[in-house]
């Protein structure tokens, strides 16, 4: 007999080993609205199935828990159980000997603190709070609702005019949204339980890009109501859009001298090309949107007045406003911000960049616009300063990726301590501290500690500052519009303002910088909300027949990607950097759809939502 033998894995694990990769595509794939009560216990349970039961707390407390919280499921419970179930898991995350028990029970408090009516209403009433008004995942996760299964049906038969009908029911950007979207329906899609998500966005892009001139549908008849919307991005365009199709006579107040917000003025052409941005915001004024540019609140127009001239007004400015790091020599010359930068580029000032070492400081995706954008303005080198770990960044991973390939440098733990300038107060280089990675704040992300190591000096002839936006207050505080302590308005999740009978608020100036696709479900909100308080309930709906479901889906198959241009040519030009799906391509990719709208919950609630 051997002293020692090679391990293998035997038949069993193997498949054991299969097992977890399809709870884990599953547990991906969870759609919202499942009960929380339950899959808490269920979670428990695998945890516990984890444990070496060494000590008292893992081996009796999380069974005596999973005994106490399948009470509440099966209704049997008492609000004295839901007590003891509360002060049995903190006494288990007090006591267990490691981390696997403890984290266990924690998964426990954290829900008793996050959903605990949830848990009231199984004992109290034999019930699930869930909700499953939206059951498809990919709809529900989308912020504007967009029938996403219906779109891609459509595609699949060739019908990609139908399917910018479709999308525009909800969102009057399907061009914006199919080049530089976030994607966020894709997080649970339930194609995972098969194998990856479907490329929705690279859909989205087939459409559009395959699609004739689709005109926009019939305005209702005019109802003698005027809605000001201030502010010409994707939130106060979305809002005009609808509004203009109810009926209303709406007027667009811009401070810039072009609208598109953001869209213009935050992504560089190479994401999202100018000509297809004009196209689309010329397709949603052709609803009879009247629009003023240069317009200033506080300078060219007053809140008051307009509220007095119009029924009601939407104030849409987003976040344009710049963000300061604090350090010494923040102001010298060549030192700008994100915000300045992109604008520029907007309205088609170039910098001139060429020769030059330019350093970014920022993780998020508009540190990777800035970066990118210094390449394709000649800049010799470019380098992305961040405190925090590559992986911590707030980027999108395939942002990240991009520019590295186009010859971007990646300095993470580094924090800006002071900028270095000559005597004419001309930046020179940047000061950093070295970090180490520490403790999990409340963020989820850990935090960077100073480290035991020199402050290190990086040349530079530029330093962009791309570390987030602020809001424009001025105008609106004299008005007395309420404003958080963070900065930004006060407004229900209507979109009314507090206090002010006709007055409205969202996107980014709401929320804070956000995506696209949230601002433009802001301004839908605002819409439908305006035009109810404007004694109206007006309906935005689309009659297409959708194909029927196909059942040949259920193999599994390779998502197909988009791809993108060789990083040694896009990176020389502002052209566009995606190559969107083939033909071949994107019936392939539609195909894999489970279509969730018709099948499990999506039948049983109705399938889709026709209208608004």
């Amino acid at each position: 007999m051997s002293r020692l033998d090679i391990k293998t894995q035997n038949r069993a694990q193997t498949v054991v080993d299969n097992l977890y990769r399809d709870v884990e595509r599953r547990i991906a794939a969870s759609p919202p609205g499942l009960c929380p009560v339950d899959m808490s216990l269920a979670f428990l349970k695998l945890c516990h199935a984890q444990s070496c039961g060494k000590c008292v707390p893992c081996r009796i407390g999380l069974g005596q828990l999973s005994l106490l919280i399948e009470q509440v499921v099966d209704g049997t419970a008492t609000m004295e159980t839901l007590a003891i179930i509360e002060k049995t898991a903190r006494s288990i995350v007090n006591t267990a000997d490691c981390a696997i028990g403890r984290d266990a029970a924690r998964l426990v408090v954290d829900g008793l603190e996050g959903f605990r009516d949830d848990y009231v209403e199984h004992i109290c009433h034999h019930r699930c709070l869930a909700g499953l008004e939206i059951p498809v995942p990919c709809v529900n996760l989308c912020p504007a609702g967009v029938d996403i299964p219906g779109y891609m049906a459509l595609v699949g038969a060739g019908r990609c005019d139908d399917a910018i009908r479709l999308i525009r029911k909800d969102n009057p950007f399907p061009t914006a949204c199919a080049y530089i979207c976030e994607h966020p329906c894709e997080a649970r899609c339930r194609r995972r339980m098969i194998d990856d998500a479907i490329n929705i966005r690279g859909l989205k892009r087939y459409a559009v890009d395959h699609s004739g001139v689709v005109p926009n549908p019939p305005c209702a008849p005019p109802t003698g109501k005027k809605v000001a919307v201030i502010g010409g991005g994707p939130s106060g365009l979305s809002c005009a859009y609808y509004l203009a199709l109810m009926g209303h006579s709406v007027t667009i107040y811009e401070e810039r001298k072009q609208l598109g917000g953001m869209l213009r003025y935050g992504i560089p052409s190479y994401r999202f090309p100018r000509e297809l941005l004009d196209r689309e915001i010329e397709s949603i004024l052709s609803t009879g949107i009247q629009v003023y540019t240069g317009m200033t609140v506080g300078k060219d127009i007053w809140l008051e007045k307009l509220q007095h001239e119009y029924d009601c007004v939407y104030i849409a400015i987003g976040a344009h406003q710049d963000k300061k790091v604090g350090i010494p020599g923040e102001d010298s010359r060549n030192v700008m911000s994100a915000v300045v930068m992109l604008r520029a580029i907007g309205d088609n000032n170039m910098p001139n960049f060429h020769g030059k070492q330019v350093v970014v400081i920022g993780g998020g995706n508009v540190a990777m616009d800035v970066v990118r954008s210094s390449i394709r303005l000649g800049a010799d080198k470019v380098t992305c300063v961040y405190r925090r770990r590559t992986e911590d960044m707030t980027a999108l991973p395939d942002e990240i990726e991009g520019a590295l390939a186009e010859g971007a440098e990646l300095m993470t733990l580094a924090a800006p301590v002071r900028i270095e300038a000559d005597e004419n107060h001309v930046a020179r280089a940047l000061w950093v501290q070295p970090q180490i990675i520490g403790e999990v704040g409340k963020d989820g992300r850990p935090r960077p500690n100073k480290a035991d190591l020199p402050e290190q000096r990086i040349p530079a002839d530029v330093i962009v500052v791309a570390i987030g936006q602020g809001i424009e207050m001025q105008g609106f505080e004299q008005a007395g519009v309420p404003i958080k302590r963070g900065g930004t308005f006060v407004a229900a999740l209507s979109g009314q303002v507090g206090g002010k009978d006709n007055l409205f608020a969202g996107g980014d100036c709401v929320t804070g910088p956000a995506t696209a696709i949230r601002a433009i479900a802001a301004g839908k909100v605002a819409a439908a909300n305006i035009d109810e308080h404007l004694g109206f309930r007006h309906e935005i709906e689309v009659d297409i027949d959708i194909p029927a479901p196909r059942l040949n889906n259920r193999a599994p198959h390779g998502r197909i990607n988009t791809t993108e241009r060789e990083a040694c040519d896009r990176k020389c030009d502002f052209e566009d950097i995606e190559c969107g799906l083939t033909e071949e391509g994107a019936l392939a990719e539609a195909s894999r759809c489970l279509r969730c709208d018709h099948f499990g919950y999506g039948i049983f609630r109705g399938g889709r939502n026709n209208k608004w």
